[in-house]
């Protein structure tokens, strides 16, 4: 009897420890599950919003940047005006097809046209006179580029200032279609490709190099691309505003002007705008010498640019350089006995010859033959002309070569 009993005592016991346990993992289970599910909330929760946040934070930075663009770039209302601007130079053979090109555009508001001409004598003068008298002729006494289109802002009248030289050719629809995005875009600066056209045998050799891989470094005025923000365009077209903002064009640059004016206007928050659609007809120089003398220009006072704006560097402009360095001592070190020094230069004549091949077969032009020295000639005349600026720089900084 008392066995019985104390089984069924221990039955119970068992049974309500049981219990017990069973209450127990349960309520831990709750637990458990009310922690994570809590958690997950407060992720989702979290997640939502940053969102959310993140949203709101975009739509003000949009404002913002739209309210900041509307400040910087007036609207454009209706066909504003336009003054197209053209500095030339000893331009007599070739300011009468620009000027041709110019004045034959179809843009319904008022076109005031205005060459300033820093010729060494009056033949491009008098190409004007006598074939353009409604043109605005001024004279640039500095012949520099910058300090002639400064001239002609200060009598240009027009909202809109479109830049041309004279050895090119605009395209009909240029400045309509230049105007409408500059509208449409809010844009300080619009300007598109530079289309090199050649009529000579060497100038179809340049026109094909200057729109390929190696002969532009990717430059997106050279051989196209997405409409976007850019860092330069070829030529352009201004706000008048915008231009009179950042004090117009710098005329201690003899070349590379367009780009650190378009720098300046991008450090002050605008925007520079490559339009695809927009082609500007360029014509390339003639000979081996005037080549070797444009590039040579562009290093050299690319040099000034990146001491004026060491931040407004790109990866492209510093290749030309370096492969001067690099072919210098490839040179020094073969001389001394090292023949696997040449490999660098074995590398770069293969290189310039297989892209004279492709180029020769996309454009099927046998100018092509001369494609391997036009490239070597760009390349190596810019790095020596950035190097001649640089060792101008350091002379005149040091005081070396100061009598007394």
């Amino acid at each position: 009897m008392l066995r019985t009993e104390g089984v069924e005592i221990e039955m119970t016991i068992s049974k309500q420890a049981s219990k017990q346990a069973s209450k127990q993992a349960s309520k831990q289970a709750s637990k458990q599950a009310s922690k994570q599910a809590s958690k997950q909330a407060s992720k989702q929760a979290s997640k939502q919003a940053s969102k959310q946040a993140s949203k709101q934070a975009s739509k003000q930075a949009s404002k913002q940047a739209s309210k900041q663009a509307s400040k910087h770039s007036p609207s454009l209302s209706g066909h504003p005006s336009v003054s197209v601007i053209i500095p030339a130079r000893n331009a007599e053979t070739t300011i009468r097809a620009s000027l041709d090109s110019v004045l034959s555009q179809d843009y319904e508001g008022s076109i005031q046209v205005i060459v300033s001409d820093g010729s060494d004598h009056p033949a491009t003068s008098e190409v004007v006179r006598r074939f353009f008298p409604s043109v605005m002729l001024i004279f640039n006494p500095e012949q520099v580029t910058g300090a002639g289109i400064n001239a002609a802002l200060r009598v240009a009248s027009g909202k809109v200032i479109v830049r041309c030289d004279a050895h090119t050719l605009l395209p009909q629809g240029y400045i309509r279609q230049a105007v409408a995005t500059l509208r449409r875009t809010l844009a300080a600066n619009v300007g598109g490709r530079q289309q090199p056209v050649g009529t000579t045998f060497f100038e179809r050799a340049v026109a094909m190099t200057m729109t390929s891989l190696l002969g532009s470094g990717a430059a997106r005025y050279r051989v196209g691309g997405a409409e976007g923000s850019v860092d330069t365009v070829f030529l352009g077209c201004f706000r008048r505003s915008a231009l009179d903002a950042v004090g117009g064009y710098n005329s201690t640059f003899v070349r590379n002007q367009d780009y650190e004016l378009n720098w300046r206007l991008r450090q002050q928050g605008q925007t520079v705008w490559f339009d695809p659609g927009l082609v500007v007809f360029y014509r390339p120089r003639g000979s081996f010498r005037a080549l070797f003398r444009q590039y040579f220009d562009y290093g050299r006072w690319k040099s000034l640019v990146l001491r004026t704006h060491p931040s407004s560097l790109q990866v492209r402009q510093a290749i030309p350089p370096l492969l001067v360095l690099g072919l210098l001592g490839s040179a020094t070190l073969f001389l001394v006995g090292l023949q696997w020094a040449a490999v660098l230069p074995l590398i770069y004549i293969l290189s310039i010859v297989f892209g004279a091949l492709v180029l020769g077969f996309r454009h099927c032009d046998p100018a092509a033959v001369l494609v391997p020295l036009i490239l070597a000639t760009m390349h190596l005349s810019w790095g020596i002309g950035f190097f001649y600026s640089a060792r101008d720089w350091l002379v005149k900084s040091c005081g070396w070569g100061e009598k007394g």
